[in-house]
């Protein structure tokens, strides 16, 4: 075929257009998007780490996959987890009072140990371990009273299944079983069966898939059967690339927006997701929630992590730092819930968020201003400015337009010492319309 040279270039430019738009949205399917909208509204989410490994207080399942102890010694912990003072009741409230809309529940980590009366074998916490009762339906059933959507995390690894081929770092059991290796993809598919049949979680927190491709973890297969169960689930980004639903940034807080549309950072409180009695390394309540305001502002969630102790009970720290978060989202719902991301970086010295429709600017202040605030850049006039959870108005006012000049003067708002919230102190700024932001370089007068 014979192509012109100018149908070449457009030809090529529209394949590079498109090679560009799917790098910067890697992998992420959204068949049902309206099912996002609860996650996308969400904002906060509680992480929960429980398992054996909190009896010794040391790294789940990685501190025998690292050789730091052995595999006959970390499943000793088995006998010395005893869940006597769970009380699945109590942990929904404080989740729903700390302003968390969804959690999640380690329903089986890295170790193969599964928190439910598991069918497909013998390695639970109710055939295994003095607790002897499922530990998941009850907390499902305590969050969905509480009106919390239901998260259940589930590695796809297990490193205590006789199928599966890797033991440690350095050792493997077997290697190249394709029909050895079948079998323990069935062995998956049968727990998770378990687990949609009996608890039907709003959302899969995966883990572990970096071991094997999605062909052999049969993801779409497995994603197909668990959408089956329930066609409004929301998955999580690991299961393979085109699997899932959103991005799951751990641990550093991102500094640019992820690529993808949805998004949810994963934080611990201290510096160990399971329990540690020697972790004292707890992160303020400040700390964390300015953390959490990071995530807002670039239109993402956060989801917050603690580890309960063998028995069931929370440690003081962590529920510490849920009822002051609790504190902080009850007073500034307003600007937390249903928000998009905020303006661009630049325009103020703070982290932003915007309404539904754009109309108004919320501003978070984790510091008090040098007699006010300033706004570069906002073309659009100011109605009214106030104090989020207080109601207090503020005096606005504009220094330095040019009648001749596109560009819009500087927007000053003064900040008296009484309004300012222990933590982050929140102002919400009613504009004309939509924000209108000047981000060129300027002018210099032409005609006067």
């Amino acid at each position: 075929m014979n192509i012109s040279y100018p149908l070449k270039s457009y030809l090529l430019a529209f394949a590079i257009l498109i090679l560009l738009f799917t790098q910067n949205k890697p992998g992420f399917s959204q068949e049902n998007p309206e099912k996002m909208e609860w996650f996308k509204d969400a904002k906060l989410g509680i992480f929960i780490h429980w398992g054996i490994y909190s009896v010794n207080g040391i790294d789940e399942s990685w501190s025998f996959f690292n050789d730091y102890i052995s595999y006959d010694d970390y499943m000793k912990q088995l006998s010395g987890f005893t869940a006597a003072n769970y009380d699945p009741e109590k942990w929904a409230k404080l989740i729903q009072s700390s302003g968390a809309k969804y959690a999640v529940l380690t329903a089986k980590h890295h170790d193969g140990v599964a928190l439910w009366d598991t069918q497909a074998s013998d390695l639970s916490v109710v055939k295994k371990t003095p607790a002897g009762k499922d530990l998941v339906g009850p907390l499902m059933n305590a969050l969905e009273k509480e009106g919390i959507k239901k998260g259940i995390y589930f590695s796809v690894l297990d490193w205590s299944h006789p199928d599966y081929d890797r033991n440690t770092r350095e050792t493997f059991r077997y290697k190249d079983d394709p029909v050895r290796f079948q079998k323990f993809v069935d062995f998956n598919f049968k727990q998770l069966e378990e687990l949609s049949t009996q608890y039907d979680p709003d959302l899969y927190w995966f883990d572990g898939d970096w071991e094997h491709s999605p062909e052999e973890w049969k993801s779409a297969e497995l994603k197909a059967k668990l959408l089956s169960y329930n066609n409004n689930l929301i998955i999580n980004s690991r299961l393979g690339p085109g699997f899932g639903d959103y991005a799951t940034p751990e641990q550093g807080v991102p500094v640019t927006r992820p690529a993808s549309e949805y998004w949810e950072l994963c934080m611990t409180m201290n510096d160990s997701w399971g329990y540690q009695g020697n972790d004292h390394k707890y992160k303020t309540p400040n700390e964390l929630l300015r953390i959490f305001v990071d995530c807002l502002h670039m239109g993402g969630n956060l989801l917050l992590d603690f580890g309960p102790k063998p028995d069931g009970t929370i440690p003081e720290e962590a529920e510490n730092i849920l009822e002051e978060f609790g504190r902080w989202t009850t007073k500034h719902k307003s600007a937390i819930y249903e928000t998009q991301a905020g303006i661009p970086d630049g325009h103020i010295y703070a982290p932003t968020t915007l309404s539904p429709d754009k109309t108004i600017l919320y501003i978070y202040l984790d510091y008090k201003v040098n007699e006010s605030l300033a706004i570069k850049g906002l073309k659009n006039k100011i109605q009214r400015v106030w104090v989020v959870g207080n109601g207090t108005k503020l005096q606005s006012r504009e220094v330095g337009k040019m009648y001749w000049s596109a560009v819009p003067g500087m927007k000053y708002i003064d900040i008296p010492d009484n309004v300012y919230d222990k933590d982050i102190t929140v102002l919400a700024v009613l504009l004309d319309g939509p924000v209108d932001l000047y981000g060129d370089m300027g002018q210099v007068i032409e005609s006067n």
